[in-house]
């Protein structure tokens, strides 16, 4: 469901834009459709005709996603599996400090090598209404004040759902603009839409590498970006926006950890407005990836720091449990699928002979 089709219900129902204001801003802080104010009664605000038409429309805005399972992790994040009205599954993330991480899409289409998401294809896009619905869940367990579009999927091959989306939680969703922040490999797309719109969000770019050609192996789909284009475009929407872009690296030892590439970061970035987030590799089981020392992660932050890159560790959220994004979903599949072997090798057991 998009967030269109919601209000095309409501709006069928007798709802007035008043109205739907109300029930959209109700439901995003995951209170009934029909909750009133402090001052005013659902009772007394709402037409007969929209208290009677609104139970079926909960439930079947309900029913777009609901908690599978939910996974503590020591560093205060908690993991939600995410089940859809279709039986597929996504992930979601609530930080510490009333962050949330949300997907954009069942799988994903870039093909990062280091990435469990990206290891399973795209299955299919979520609507912006299941988006919207990740933060409502979240919201029913603790607070939301920020929103990170940097879970299952690449963001830029949903544009059109992620934007309804940001627009609805940046205006009914009352979360402020550069606390949403649209997270992307780079493609064209986002650099032209994204100046244009009413909401701006902040822009998180997937760098990962100075290195256009190890950029090309690491990221087999994303856009072919030199690395100081995509930093040149970035750099232009953080000047627009007023606050400033976050570059992604993911640290893999012996790959892009290296005093070469260090080195190179500083000729990109120093100066930029912008801060680059260092994410120490989160472990994903069958490739040949590795994390580097806790001490080699001290070094290279230190060196950027000196050399006038504003850095900073970003830890991916549940390494504990290993909760790398797409992990849950991966490993609750592989649970699905062994249950349905199962119950395929009983039936086919339980046959007669001949």
């Amino acid at each position: 469901m998009r967030i269109q089709d919601f209000h095309h219900a409501l709006a069928a129902i007798g709802a007035r834009p008043c109205h739907v204001g109300r029930i959209n801003r109700a439901w995003l802080k995951g209170l009934p459709l029909d909750s009133g104010t402090r001052h005013q009664q659902g009772d007394n605000y709402f037409p007969l005709s929209v208290r009677n038409g609104l139970p079926p429309l909960a439930a079947q805005i309900d029913a777009l996603a609901r908690i599978h399972s939910q996974h503590d992790a020591a560093d205060g994040s908690l993991r939600l599996l995410v089940a859809l009205n279709d039986g597929q599954m996504v992930e979601s993330v609530l930080l510490p400090r009333d962050g949330l991480c949300v997907s954009s899409q069942v799988g994903c289409a870039v093909g990062c090598t280091f990435c469990m998401t990206g290891k399973s294809g795209l299955l299919r896009q979520l609507g912006s209404a299941e988006i919207a619905a990740q933060v409502v869940l979240a919201r029913r367990i603790r607070p939301v004040k920020k929103v990170v579009f940097m879970g299952m999927g690449e963001p830029a091959h949903n544009l059109d759902n992620v934007l309804d989306a940001i627009q609805l939680l940046g205006t009914d969703g009352n979360i402020g603009h550069k606390n949403l922040v649209f997270s992307t490999v780079g493609d064209p797309r986002v650099f032209e839409r994204l100046p244009q719109l009413q909401v701006k969000p902040a822009l998180a770019l997937s760098l990962h590498t100075s290195n256009a050609e190890l950029r090309a192996q690491l990221l087999p789909r994303a856009p072919r970006y030199q690395p100081a284009e995509l930093v040149a475009l970035g750099e232009d929407y953080a000047r627009r926006v007023g606050y400033p872009i976050q570059y992604q690296w993911t640290l893999l030892a012996g790959i892009n950890d290296t005093q070469q590439e260090m080195d190179a970061a500083v000729q990109l970035l120093r100066g930029k407005y912008g801060v680059l987030n260092l994410i120490p590799y989160n472990s994903v089981e069958g490739d040949g990836y590795q994390r580097p020392s806790a001490e080699r992660i001290q070094q290279i932050k230190r060196y950027l720091h000196d050399n006038g890159v504003l850095t900073k560790i970003r830890d991916s959220a549940g390494q504990d449990i290993d909760g790398g994004c797409g992990q849950l979903r991966a490993r609750a599949a592989d649970v699905i699928d062994h249950s349905r072997l199962l119950r395929r090798n009983r039936a086919e057991q339980s046959k007669p002979a001949g």
